[in-house]
């Protein structure tokens, strides 16, 4: 095991696998998010809170999660590492735009960029609803108020999290097909099938999670 892990197919694997978890994951708090701007008084996107914060299920997947977004996380710099000291020797700039998407040669870069959002989400409301539930208990309509309330008051948090959801769909672009391709759940049919429902679903994560400040911020919930 301890080989495999080391080796490049296998480092390969571990990113693959935690990166598919991942992106269920993010249809799953898409779909919540999303109740934010079809039920203006904050009763559906409350209940559905309540039930993530609640379910048994969701409260085991919960560290599963963490531990998930960590491997992905760490694994990935892990990577450009490796193959940064297996490259000791700068080769001419070549220009590679017809051989790659830009997507998935600037993969690390992005993937960095949506950790910083990442970081920023937690603080702004995971943080709070988790540990700080009597500021919750104060707001008139709990977690809806929270969120709702972020971009209803902030221009600026709006187009952060416009920005985050694209760079979030850019950086599933590549990502989520090339998961299928390392765990050779493809052949010459399948891959470009792959690319096209990754296109598809990088297309309705970004702009799903970018409708949602908007619509606050050009004051549609009123």
């Amino acid at each position: 095991m301890s080989r495999f892990l080391t080796a490049s197919i296998g480092r390969k694997f571990v990113m693959s696998l935690s990166g598919l978890f991942l992106v269920a994951f993010i249809a799953v708090h898409l779909g919540l998010n999303l109740l934010l701007i079809f039920d203006n008084s904050g009763e559906l996107f409350n209940e559905g809170a309540h039930f993530m914060a609640t379910n048994p299920l969701i409260k085991v997947m919960e560290p599963i999660l963490g531990l998930g977004f960590i491997i992905h996380i760490v694994w990935s710099f892990f990577l450009e590492y490796q193959n940064w000291k297996a490259r000791p020797v700068k080769y001419a700039k070549k220009n590679m735009s017809g051989a790659s998407s830009w997507a998935s040669r600037n993969m690390l870069v992005l993937g960095g960029l949506v950790l910083v959002f990442l970081v920023l989400h937690i603080m702004d409301f995971f943080w709070v609803i988790k540990f700080k539930p009597e500021e919750i208990e104060q707001l008139a309509k709990g977690d809806y108020d929270l969120v709702a309330g972020l971009f209803k008051t902030s221009i600026f948090a709006c187009i952060l999290y416009i920005v985050g959801g694209v760079l979030l769909g850019i950086h599933l672009s590549h990502g989520f097909w090339s998961a299928f391709q390392t765990l050779g759940l493809n052949n010459k049919h399948w891959l470009n099938r792959w690319k096209v429902i990754g296109t598809i679903y990088a297309i309705l994560v970004a702009v799903g999670f970018a409708v949602i400040p908007l619509y606050f911020m050009l004051g549609l919930y009123k």
